[in-house]
């Protein structure tokens, strides 16, 4: 029962019998939690059900919660591997009453727990309480049986929790286990209490006050219990270990580290693999949360804890990337209980092999560039900041691993040069930027992006969030507040909302706080990171500095999801039908519809664009994985991943993959594999249904695709088959039977117009009704001669009308005129035998100037012309009979 998973399980398995709701993890990145970089405690995930902001269904809780402590006020990197206890990421065993029971039932769980459960002996444990928690005092004495010399009394703070300068608050006890008198150190409260022999493991959150002001403490209404109990610590103490990287889960990872690497630890050694062994763990559970390595914020964390591990690697003798290779034993021993590893396995594993590879260059070039620069110096001397950013700024190598590099010759860095080195480099920056031609009203946000650095972006697996409102935009200029009506843009620290890129169109959604609200309309981004919200205050006034819930628009992001991810179905659809010398040219993705431009130079037939959408929708049949992994971008392509146009990339890119091929040479292999930054389905099934719409020309050799995909898909599809249907009900036949129908129309229709388009004709030509003005065939100047304007026949019947004149005539000119809409088309028509003297172009002109119009062409046999006004016809038939005359 001693082993770390045995651990775990017991005491979830314990607070469950108890009545508790098992809750799951909640992520490293707080969702609830803005000023947090990552989740460090148990109660985070539950701070606003403590606050009443939030209600669950339930009154009770256990959890056994990730924390990863590296950055800001709460952080152990430096100590990870030199000591027995600090880690950076750790496990925090904890139990929860959100107003169901306080300090008895605490201290009467907590010590039946450690006692029968985990069977500690009494003797060994003490506890301490707040000086003047009396009744804790009390139920220690009646549960647990202690005398007062065992119940420690402390003072200070240490013993007293809050959640911040106001808010929920209370005093604390800790329970402590006696190691022996083997290791130095006294009982807490005295003065060796930095000692090891006594060490804490649970400490109990009796949350009765409120903190109202700085001068003023309320009791709250419903006081509540948090607790928090080190998994790790829990484990050293029942493994009979005194450092918790010799427990069973450590011992593991660090066996598997000196395979990797041929050789076991030694004394010498010894922190190095511990380095390796906790770092290992934290990258990867942040990694599968959904952070990446970068150059800010919780990147930049993620990058040095990968950075120290991998520099100890080498310390170590690694001569190629390791860290990659440990994620398999990592999996064995908490895939288990953290499933997410299981499903970022891939991603994992890609991002420590392309930043440890990445970082091996960085590192054999900056320690041979800081050798040189420090080559004179001595244990004592400062490096110049100077140097040091030129390092940083030119090479790539980051200040922590300078300052490393040279502690241990006892040389530290002059960090006022080296900061005052990054602002000069930052206002050329700047100045660089505002010549660069950008419009005058973008400036803002440079500014912006540089005052408050990059957004930290949430959104790839959260749709809900909480951030701190670092900036308001109004009218081109910074703004203190906002009120209702007002159009603003919100800058926060953290968002899930995604900015528009690749593309895909940004999110709205809602951002509200404590009497307030903005409805946002879109999401930009700006200067290389910064996210723009735009929108309008609703409700109350927005200000600089204020916690805000941000709150994606759901539905609008799943169809923008699925719509980003068909486009990536339809693309390599596209490529296997129509060729390989497709790619994509330029995409529109938008919640209602998505389309993209291809590179193919003619129409995509009506049987391609079947066989396409056929060959999308047995991917999102499939309903696999869509998967994510960080790679370079030389790799990627190397895999086949398609870079899409347009966008520009970094080092690191981000490589989707969905579905599995079921044709062709890719058979069994990943169907599509692209570079992509945008959001994208969980699975090919929650695509739905793709539909392709249409197939259009754009430019020269480019065609653009639309397409829907699920409702709006079904409802399209749905409207069609109401269509057919109505069609079929005024045939009064069955909807199979249309198409059939509708051939048999068209073809009856084109027979009747055949039909009457003759019959016309033979009335024109018969002098019947069908003539305007009656002209008989007579001889002018000795020349046969027919003259008609004819109504009801078509301009281009006028020509074989004008072919029967002259056979009719046997020798001489034929006018023909016909009327449609008032206006007139003239066709003459000269016999073989008097082409000589007569050019039927000529006399046609002779027409079309009396109808009012001019020109005309043809041959000196059969000429065409036309004019604005019908009514003239009579005076076109004598224009051209004055022409024979005067011949």
């Amino acid at each position: 029962m001693s082993g770390v998973n045995d651990i775990r399980s017991t005491f979830l398995d314990y607070f469950r019998k108890n009545g508790h709701e098992v809750v799951a993890s909640s992520p490293l990145v707080p969702r609830n939690d803005p000023t947090l970089m990552f989740t460090n405690a148990g109660m985070v995930q539950f701070k606003n059900v403590f606050t009443g902001l939030e209600k669950r269904p339930y009154s009770t809780a256990t959890t056994s919660q990730k924390c990863v402590r590296a950055g800001g006020k709460h952080n152990d990197l430096d100590n990870v591997g030199y000591t027995a206890r600090h880690l950076t990421y750790f496990e925090m065993l904890g139990n929860f009453s959100f107003g169901d029971y306080f300090k008895d039932r605490a201290i009467e769980l907590a010590w039946n727990l450690i006692t029968r459960e985990f069977g500690l002996s009494k003797d060994k444990l003490l506890v301490t309480v707040y000086h003047t928690d009396d009744e804790a005092a009390d139920y220690w004495k009646k549960i647990a049986g202690f005398p007062d010399d065992r119940i420690i009394r402390i003072p200070t703070s240490d013993n007293f929790w809050a959640m911040g300068d106001t808010g929920p608050c209370g005093p604390c006890s800790e329970i402590f286990i006696d190691r022996g008198e083997h290791i130095w150190g006294g009982p807490p409260g005295s003065p060796e209490e930095d000692g090891d022999r006594f060490l804490e493991f649970w400490n109990l959150v009796f949350m009765q006050y409120e903190q109202v002001t700085k001068e003023e403490r309320v009791d709250l209404p419903r006081p509540s219990i948090d607790t928090g109990m080190g998994l790790e610590r829990m484990a050293s103490i029942l493994q009979g270990v005194e450092s918790v990287f010799e427990t069973d889960l450590f011992r593991h990872l660090i066996d598997a580290a000196a395979s990797a690497l041929g050789h076991a630890p030694t004394k010498d050694n010894t922190a190095s693999f511990r380095v390796i062994a906790d770092h290992l763990r934290s990258a990867s559970f942040l990694i599968a949360d959904g952070v990446l390595p970068s150059n800010e914020g919780r990147g930049y964390v993620l990058r040095r804890i990968m950075r120290r591990a991998m520099r100890h690697g080498q310390l170590l003798g690694a001569g190629e990337p390791l860290m990659w290779k440990l994620v398999p034993a990592l999996l064995r021993e908490m895939g288990q209980a953290y499933p997410e590893l299981v499903r970022g396995e891939a991603l994992i594993t890609e991002t420590l092999k392309l930043e440890e590879t990445r970082f091996r260059k960085t590192l054999a070039r900056g320690l041979t560039l800081l050798e040189e620069a420090t080559g004179d110096l001595s244990a004592g001397d400062m490096l110049d900041g100077e140097t040091a950013f030129k390092l940083y700024d030119t090479y790539g190598f980051p200040l922590d691993l300078t300052q490393d590099a040279l502690r241990q010759r006892n040389i530290s860095v002059n960090l006022d040069g080296f900061n005052d080195a990054m602002q000069r480099q930052r206002a050329e920056a700047r100045a660089n930027w505002a010549g660069s031609g950008e419009a005058a009203t973008e400036t803002i946000w440079f500014a912006l992006r540089e005052k408050l650095g990059a957004t930290e972006f949430l959104g790839y697996d959260t749709e809900k969030a909480e951030g701190i409102v670092l900036s308001l935009v109004a009218d081109g200029k910074e703004t203190a507040s906002a009120s209702p009506g007002d159009a603003v843009a919100v800058v926060v620290n953290q968002t899930p909302f995604y900015g528009e890129s690749g593309g895909q169109m940004g999110d709205t959604g809602i951002i509200s706080g404590e009497g307030f609200s903005v409805v946002v309309t879109d999401t930009q981004k700006k200067a290389d990171g910064l996210f723009i919200h735009l929108g309008k205050v609703v409700k109350g006034d927005v200000k600089v500095g204020v916690a805000v819930e941000l709150a994606v628009d759901h539905a609008r992001r799943s169809r923008l999801r699925a719509n980003h991810s068909a486009t990536h179905l339809i693309h390599e659809a596209l490529r296997e039908v129509l060729g390989t010398h497709v790619a994509q040219k330029g995409s529109l993705v938008a919640p209602d519809r998505l389309r993209f431009d291809i590179s193919h130079n003619k129409p995509v037939s009506a049987d391609e664009l079947e066989q396409v959408e056929k060959m999308a929708n047995e991917i999102v049949r499939q309903n696999g994985a869509v998967t994510t992994r960080l790679m370079s971008v030389d790799d990627a392509r190397a895999e086949g991943a398609m870079a899409l146009f347009g966008e520009k990339y970094g080092d690191e890119v981000r490589v989707v993959s969905m579905g599995t091929s079921l044709h062709g040479e890719k058979v069994n292999r990943p169907y599509s594999i692209e570079l992509c930054g945008g959001t994208h389905v969980r699975a090919t099934g929650d695509i739905g249904l793709v539909r392709i719409l249409s197939d259009s020309p754009v430019a020269a050799g480019v065609r653009r695709i639309e397409a829907l995909t699920g409702e709006a898909a079904r409802s399209h599809l749905d409207e069609q088959d109401r269509r057919l249907k109505a069609a079929a009900t005024v045939l009064k036949i069955s909807p199979a039977d249309v198409p059939a129908r509708i051939e048999a129309l068209l073809e009856e229709r084109k027979k009747l117009e055949r039909e009457l388009t003759d019959a016309r004709k033979k009335l024109a030509m018969g002098g019947g009704g069908g003539a305007r003005a009656e002209v008989a065939s007579e001889t002018v100047s000795g020349i046969g001669f027919m003259g008609r304007a004819v109504s009801g026949v078509a301009p281009k019947d006028l020509k074989s009308l004008v072919d029967e004149g002259k056979k009719t005539l046997g020798s001489g000119v034929v006018v023909l005129i016909g009327e449609t809409e008032g206006k007139a088309s003239v066709v003459v028509g000269v016999t073989d035998d008097l082409t000589a003297r007569f050019s039927a172009v000529d006399l046609v002109r002779k027409a079309s100037a009396a109808l009012g119009g001019q020109g005309g062409g043809g041959r000196p046999d059969m000429a065409q012309a036309g004019g604005p006004d019908a009514s003239k016809a009579n005076d076109a038939i004598a224009a051209v009979k004055t022409a024979l005359q005067a011949a």
